[in-house]
C-alpha cells in the first residue's frame, strides 16, 4: 500500500497561505508517498489547483437540505476534493457528534466518491485508566460502516491529549495500539490487511522518523505542523524514507 501524509489546517488559513502548498506541491512532485492536504471550505476550490490533493475537514450526512451553513460532501467533491475527514476529536468533542453519525457521514463521503479519513481516539482519562483499547474498539464497532474498504477508507488514531499538546504516547504504545487496530480491520473487513492506519498527535519532523519505523503506521494525520510547508516537508520526507 502507498502510505499517506495527510495534513489538517482545522480553522486556519486564508488565500494568503496558498502559496504554502504550491511550495509543498513544487517540493514533492514525484512523492513515493500520497500527499492530502484537508483544509476550511473556503479554500477548498483554491487549494485543489495548487497541485496537491484536496480533502474537507467535515460533511453533512445529507446531500442536500435546509441545513445552513453546512457542507455536504457533493460540494467538497465538487470543489476539486478527493478526500474527508470524519470522526475527529474536535467534531466529537465541540459538536457532540455521536458513532452514528460519524457513521452517516463517513457514508455519505463515499456515495460522493470521496475516500474518507475516519478518526478514533481516547481522552486523557481514558489512557490513564487503561481503557485505550476499550474506547477504540467501541468507536470503530459504531462509527465504520460496515462496507468500509481500503480502496475507501482511512483509519487515523489520534489519541486526543496528545493532539497540539506536544506530547505523544511512546513508540512502544503506539505500536502496541496500532497492532490491535490491524487485528480488529482484518477480522471485520475483507481488505483490513491492506487499509491504510495514520497516527496523529503532535507529529512533527523531529519524531516522524521514529513513529514511521513502526508497524503498521502506514502514514500520520498532522494538524498544526501542516500549515507551514518548511514544518509539513519534512514529515513526507520521513514517510518516504520509511
Amino acid at each position: 500500500m502507498r502510505k499517506l501524509a495527510a495534513g489538517n489546517w482545522k480553522m486556519n488559513g486564508t488565500s494568503a497561505d496558498i502559496p504554502q502548498l504550491e511550495a509543498l506541491a513544487a517540493a514533492h512532485a514525484n512523492a513515493g508517498v500520497d500527499v492530502v492536504m484537508c483544509g476550511p471550505a473556503t479554500l477548498l476550490h483554491r487549494m485543489a489547483v495548487t497541485g496537491v490533493s484536496i480533502g474537507g475537514e467535515d460533511c453533512h450526512p445529507e446531500t442536500s437540505g435546509a441545513h445552513t451553513g453546512d457542507i455536504s460532501a457533493e460540494m467538497i467533491k465538487d470543489a476539486g476534493a478527493t478526500h474527508v475527514i470524519t470522526g475527529h476529536s474536535e467534531r466529537r468533542t465541540d459538536h457532540g457528534e455521536d458513532n452514528a453519525l460519524i457513521a452517516a457521514k463517513t457514508t455519505a463521503g463515499w456515495a460522493a466518491g470521496l475516500h474518507v479519513i475516519l478518526c478514533i481516539g481516547e481522552s486523557e482519562a481514558q489512557y490513564r485508566a487503561g481503557d485505550t483499547l476499550e474506547v477504540l474498539r467501541a468507536q470503530m464497532d459504531a462509527s465504520i460502516p460496515d462496507g468500509a474498504t481500503a480502496q475507501t477508507t482511512t483509519i487515523a488514531y489520534e489519541p486526543i491529549w496528545a493532539i497540539g499538546t506536544g506530547l505523544t504516547p511512546t513508540p512502544e504504545e503506539i505500536a502496541a495500539v496500532h497492532a490491535n487496530l490491524r487485528a480488529y480491520l482484518m477480522d471485520r473487513f475483507e481488505t483490513g490487511s491492506q487499509m491504510r492506519l495514520l497516527y496523529g498527535g503532535s507529529v512533527k519532523a523531529s519524531n516522524a522518523d521514529e513513529i514511521f519505523a513502526l508497524a503498521n503506521v502506514d502514514g500520520a494525520l498532522v494538524g498544526g505542523a501542516s500549515l507551514k510547508a518548511a514544518d509539513f516537508s519534512p514529515i513526507i520526507t520521513a514517510l518516504e524514507n520509511a
